[in-house]
């Protein structure tokens, strides 16, 4: 030890010259190095200072104490240099003084602070910690590049939907034009913003201008009251209004609608205007043909109704496009856009369709008769033209269908009247000669022979007479009883009776039940009841049930109360061959004729298929 301290130049009792000035050269190279060590230290903490803006309030406090002692104990080791060389001693030992005041300061503050930097992250945590903030970012340089592809994505498609704008305007412009339509918009002060002018015009010449501007007085009025409304409600209105333009004057059906902005305020309106002057001249002109076609539909309707017509009208495959009125049991709903094959009876198909293909064929017109049986048969006179359209071509037919079922029933009751009146001529002309010879055996002379002939035909004649305002179909029991004993019902209604229910007799029973009535009365007259004035006589009939293995029948009761003693006759004369012979046998009748004391009786029993029902 005392080598060293001899090597560095001290002694015991001080230092040597030469041991001095190395002592104070020592401490001046190591005075200077720590001061520039605290200087360079004192610069970085201000640096890092300086590039954290977000550092706390505290730690900002601890890095100004912090700093404050580097820069004080950097002051005072370059005061202790200064010291080895100067005689600065006293400033020195100040200098260490503030030093380890400052150092105090920097320990203060650094307390509290030690738990937070203890908890402060690990090497390893922080390596962590940037491994995440790495893969964040390298996330988000994917979102980047994802939102350069959406960008890229959204350019496409604002190019896309500015080609398909300009296509859509200009469709928009061609249906405007097409439908030659106005269209404007207008702001709150009712200037115009847009125009489009279907007759070619751009409209720059209303655009920026307001209807006062634009219109001339009087008919604008309307338009602007009804804009101005249209603004304060936000509700769209339609109107007609007359509007007189730049170049003509209108009728113009207007809708107005309002123009809202971003925020939903009515920020204007926008509208379109059609010129409806020539659609309401067309819309009064199709009023008036409209009326005259009903009146004549009606006039059309009529003469159908009365004259038991249908029309129709079909296309070239038979298939029905029209029809007046129902036919076949069908409406005309269930008759249009049907054929006739889905109409018609099978056996009917081929009369309709021979005539309306022949019709489609020749171009002429077609017509014959035609048959349908629809629960009866029923028969039309069928007229068939040709339909032609605007060129000339023929694309379908048309028909009138005449139901001609009565005429035709008409005329075969007539043949069948006609056969039935021939051979009645002919069996009436031999009952006339049965009757005439009968007649004249029977008659003492000429006169009484004219008599009797006579008064047989009359009654013959009377029962014909009923059959003719029948329609030879029968007569009425009832009628033909009464109109033989007219003359005696006449003068003595009181002494003859009649009495019955409805019933229809055939003809040829009509006929023989009438001269058989004939000769009942004249007996009466000469010789019966009827021959004094307290004599009666009762007609009466009644249905008569069959019987076993029989069949229904009339019964017809002949009864004379009142006249004379009655006795058998010796001889059957004429009218008593008329009652009995010729009814049984022209009829079947059963005839049972008694000659009682107290009055002639005949009962009469015809069967049921000489009887007709009722009409």
């Amino acid at each position: 030890m005392s080598g060293l301290v001899a090597w560095l130049g001290l002694a015991p009792d001080g230092l040597t010259v030469a041991g001095r000035a190395g002592t104070d050269l020592l401490r001046l190279t190591t005075e200077a190095f720590i001061a520039f060590s605290f200087f360079g230290i004192l610069f970085g903490l201000v640096w890092v200072a300086r590039q954290r803006a977000d550092l706390r309030r505290e730690y900002r406090a601890l890095v100004w104490a912090g700093g404050g002692f580097l820069l004080a104990s950097a002051l005072a080791h370059l005061l202790g240099a200064l010291a080895a060389v100067l005689p600065w001693g006293g400033l020195f030992n100040l200098a260490n003084a503030v030093v380890a005041v400052l150092a105090s300061a920097t320990v203060v503050l650094l307390l509290p602070l030690l738990p937070q930097l203890a908890r402060a992250p690990s090497t390893a945590q922080l390596a962590q910690a940037n491994e995440s903030l790495r893969r964040e970012v390298a996330g988000h340089e994917v979102t980047l590049r994802e939102l350069e592809t959406v960008q890229r994505e959204l350019e496409t498609r604002v190019v896309e939907r500015t080609r398909e704008l300009s296509t859509v305007t200009a469709r928009l412009e061609t249906a405007l034009r097409g439908a030659y339509v106005h269209a404007f918009s207008q702001d709150r002060d009712l200037r115009y913003t847009w125009v489009y002018d279907p007759g070619g015009d751009s409209g720059d010449g209303m655009v920026g201008r307001t209807d006062e501007e634009v219109f001339p007085p009087g008919e604008r009025d309307a338009i602007v009251a009804v804009k101005r409304r249209v603004l304060a409600t936000g509700q769209a209105e339609t109107c007609e209004l007359p509007v007189v333009s730049p170049r003509e004057r209108g009728l113009y059906a207007v809708h107005l609608e309002p123009a809202r902005g971003l925020d939903g305020a009515i920020a204007g309106l926008t509208g379109a205007a059609i010129d409806i002057s020539r659609l309401r001249s067309l819309e009064s002109e199709q009023r008036r043909l409209a009326d005259e076609l009903r009146t004549v539909l009606q006039r059309y309707e009529i003469a159908l109704r009365g004259s038991h017509m249908t029309l129709f009208t079909q296309d070239r495959d038979l298939r029905f496009t029209s029809i007046s009125n129902p036919l076949f049991g069908r409406e005309v709903v269930d008759i249009v856009g049907r054929t006739d094959a889905e109409i018609l009876p099978a056996e009917s198909v081929a009369q309709f369709g021979t005539l309306a293909r022949a019709a489609l064929a020749t171009g002429k017109a077609q017509g014959g008769e035609v048959s349908v049986k629809h629960g009866e048969t029923r028969w039309y006179e069928l007229h068939v033209e040709p339909l032609l359209d605007s060129a000339g071509a023929v694309i379908g037919v048309a028909c009138a269908l005449f139901d001609v079922t009565e005429r035709k029933t008409g005329e075969s009751h007539l043949r069948l009247l006609m056969r039935e009146l021939t051979h009645r001529s002919k069996n009436l002309l031999a009952v006339i000669q049965a009757m005439a010879r009968q007649t004249a055996r029977h008659s003492g002379s000429i006169e009484s022979f004219l008599d009797a002939f006579g008064a047989r035909l009359q009654a013959l004649a009377t029962s014909h007479d009923l059959l003719v305002q029948e329609g030879w179909y029968g007569a009425s029991l009832g009628d033909l009883t009464r109109r033989q004993l007219a003359k005696y019902l006449d003068g003595a209604a009181a002494r003859v009776s009649v009495e019955g229910p409805p019933i229809h007799l055939k003809p040829a029973a009509a006929q023989s039940y009438g001269l058989a009535l004939h000769e009942l009365a004249v007996n009466a007259e000469r010789y019966g009841a009827l021959s004094v004035p307290d004599g009666r006589v009762a007609i009466a009939w009644s249905l008569k049930p069959a019987e076993a293995g029989g069949e229904e029948a009339i019964e017809i009761l002949w009864s004379e109360s009142g006249g004379p003693d009655v006795a058998a006759p010796e001889s059957r004369g004429f009218g008593t061959l008329v009652v009995e012979k010729n009814l049984a046998r022209a009829l079947d009748a059963e005839v049972v004729l008694s000659f009682d004391p107290g009055g002639v009786r005949c009962r009469m029993v015809i069967p049921a298929s000489h009887l007709l029902a009722a009409r």
